[in-house]
């Protein structure tokens, strides 16, 4: 079986505008192994929003293939992309959305909620553990702080076990500390539990955490950079070159965050089937 838990092939996005065409996606090809922890930068208008949308199935390409953990998504039906998404995957996002009056351990149940899934109570337990909240499972949002609210939106995009988690611009209103923070919790998720990370950000920093960086460009891949931990600068030479050193993994603190878990993405009908022929 492959490793690749996204193969792309010839990826193109065409938007209309007026009489223009938008070559948003212009040949993307790119795979995603098992247990990697990449980064895709790009400036505005570079097609690294686009590209993750698609890679979310929250949009569908205009040609080309997208095949995520073995399965052919381009011809999809939008319910069955629904299952991918509730399933297969799990987001987070610069802002995130938690209902004001509901526990920490109820929200991270609602996807197992959407999917049907049994244990919800323990498996909800479970995830709040993995990101540091065991002992804040029944405090509201109002009880939390930011970094704490950012933990429980990072655990119910796990409850589910996804194979891939995509995170889209994850610390772009984080101060630098508990962007180190936040990103310290990516790496040791992907470390100690195996999971896919896949982020998109404009900030060096933040991608200097992952092991791979993959440039974007008028829709294209420009550069793609593999890299190990003990490549990094030190911090002061980082530094000097107007940049802030990627921080090692720590303990997950509190401080200011955002993510975000889309609930109105999941809406599917039970049971679904993926065809056979696309599995």
């Amino acid at each position: 079986m492959s490793d690749a838990i996204i193969s792309i092939r010839d990826l193109h996005k065409v938007y209309a505008m007026g009489d223009a065409r938008v070559n948003a996606l212009a040949g993307v090809s790119l795979e995603i192994n098992r247990g990697e922890f990449a980064s895709i930068m790009g400036p505005s208008g570079s097609g690294k929003s686009t590209l993750m949308n698609v890679l979310g199935c929250l949009d569908q390409p205009s040609s080309g293939s997208y095949r995520l953990d073995g399965i052919e998504t381009s011809r999809l039906t939008d319910d069955q992309l629904a299952w991918i998404r509730s399933r297969k995957i799990g987001f987070v996002f610069q802002g995130f959305n938690l209902l004001a009056r509901t526990s920490a351990l109820e929200q991270v149940e609602l996807p197992l909620i959407y999917t049907g899934a049994g244990n919800r109570r323990r498996r909800a337990m479970e995830a709040l553990a993995a990101v540091g909240l065991a002992d804040r499972v029944h405090h509201k949002p109002t009880e939390l702080s930011g970094g704490q609210q950012q933990r429980v939106a990072i655990a119910r995009a796990l409850v589910n076990d996804p194979v891939l988690i995509l995170a889209d611009e994850p610390t772009g209103a984080l101060d630098t500390k508990t962007s180190g923070e936040i990103m310290g919790l990516f790496k040791q998720l992907n470390a100690e539990r195996g999971i896919t990370v896949l982020l998109v950000t404009h900030e060096p920093d933040v991608a200097a955490h992952t092991r791979r960086v993959i440039h974007l460009r008028d829709g294209l891949v420009t550069s793609d950079e593999r890299r190990d931990d003990r490549s990094r600068q030190p911090a002061d030479e980082a530094r000097r070159n107007g940049k802030v050193a990627a921080e090692a993994a720590e303990p997950v603190g509190d401080g200011q965050s955002l993510a975000h878990f889309q609930l109105p993405r999941f809406g599917f009908r039970l049971p679904l089937q993926i065809p056979e022929a696309q599995q």
